[in-house]
């Protein structure tokens, strides 16, 4: 079978266990969203009422996620002949966008109500089983999506992961509101600072998802590493002596690399393209992404012939600026 049509075929196994990770989150969120607003306002908790409102966000952002993972698995177009692959990365930056946004909010609702007696909590026995079940569900929902995001190599999942731990670190202070108030309510100012502290961790984690994602959006690569296994496995394959002027930009979550070859400078035209597209064949398989850690999309081979010196070797290099 082509390589391309195997990577196709990996590429749709990929989105079907995205798309599984992302709606046990909203199925969760859906169970949530309802038990937080109905304890909230029963218990006159605007706290648990507001945790409620952002769940409703985490709802949201998976709701995204469904959509847009039929989008950015489809075929290459006329218009798009790479695909639509960086719409990840587009939803990954919007997600970061969102948790920054939930940061500002923990950050505005703590300051402006720090002087408002009105703002006093008031706990109820429902307001705080459902804020705890809300801590323990989404760190555990966390750790579990974030294991699958790094197992399939999806920044969406990776930042869906983040925004349930967003969603459970924002609880806490609330449960911290609602038990104080219940039992100390003296002392129900200190959710205040923890809310300050939780914003903080919140806007860490939307810079690092921006940030990647941006990355990936700007035709960043995927790192030295990952170039040097690119190295490593091409000049394994038959016929090639060399690599060089390797290019390799992050799509999504694969690569499109382009590079030069060095081939025997006796070889015939026609077996230096052969081992051209050997060489990009090579790279569309399970093992190469395996090795590499990425999958590679596209490749773009050109043949140079071989000088006898490594591109990689700088005192070799020095040698050949000599040579005609």
């Amino acid at each position: 079978m082509d390589p391309k049509l195997l990577i196709k075929q990996r590429e749709r196994e990929r989105a079907v266990q995205v798309g599984r990770v992302t709606r046990v989150g909203m199925l969760l969120n859906l169970l949530l969203i309802p038990a937080k607003l109905w304890s909230g306002y029963t218990g006159n908790s605007r706290a648990v009422v507001a945790d409620g409102v952002h769940s409703i966000s985490d709802f949201a952002t998976g709701l995204a996620v469904l959509i847009g993972v039929r989008y950015w698995t489809a075929p290459p177009s006329q218009d798009h002949p790479y695909g639509y692959k960086r719409l990840e990365s587009l939803i990954s930056f919007c997600i970061g966008a969102l948790l920054a946004l939930a940061g500002i909010g923990i950050v505005y609702d703590a300051v402006v109500n720090m002087f408002n007696p009105s703002a006093k909590p008031v706990g109820s026995a429902a307001a705080l089983a459902v804020t705890l079940f809300s801590v323990v569900s989404k760190e555990l929902l966390y750790r579990w999506t974030l294991a699958k995001g790094k197992d399939l190599k999806s920044d969406i999942l990776i930042a869906g992961a983040a925004e349930h731990r967003s969603d459970a670190l924002s609880s806490v202070p609330v449960l911290i509101t609602v038990g104080v108030a219940m039992w100390v309510p003296s002392l129900a100012f200190l959710e205040l600072s923890g809310a300050f502290l939780i914003a903080l961790l919140v806007l860490r984690s939307a810079v690092g998802i921006c940030s990647q994602a941006a990355h990936t959006l700007l035709d960043g690569n995927a790192g030295p590493e990952v170039d040097r296994k690119i190295k490593e496995f091409a000049r394994g394959i038959d016929g090639v002596k060399d690599l060089h002027k390797l290019r390799a930009r992050l799509v999504g979550q694969g690569l499109i690399l382009d590079m030069h070859v060095s081939v025997d400078g006796n070889m015939s035209l026609y077996d230096a393209d052969e081992t051209a597209h050997r060489v990009e064949y090579a790279l569309y398989t399970a093992e190469a992404a395996e090795y590499i850690g990425r999958e590679i999309f596209d490749a773009l081979v050109h043949i140079d012939p071989w000088r006898g010196v490594s591109h990689d070797a700088p005192e070799q290099n020095a040698v050949r600026e000599q040579l005609p």
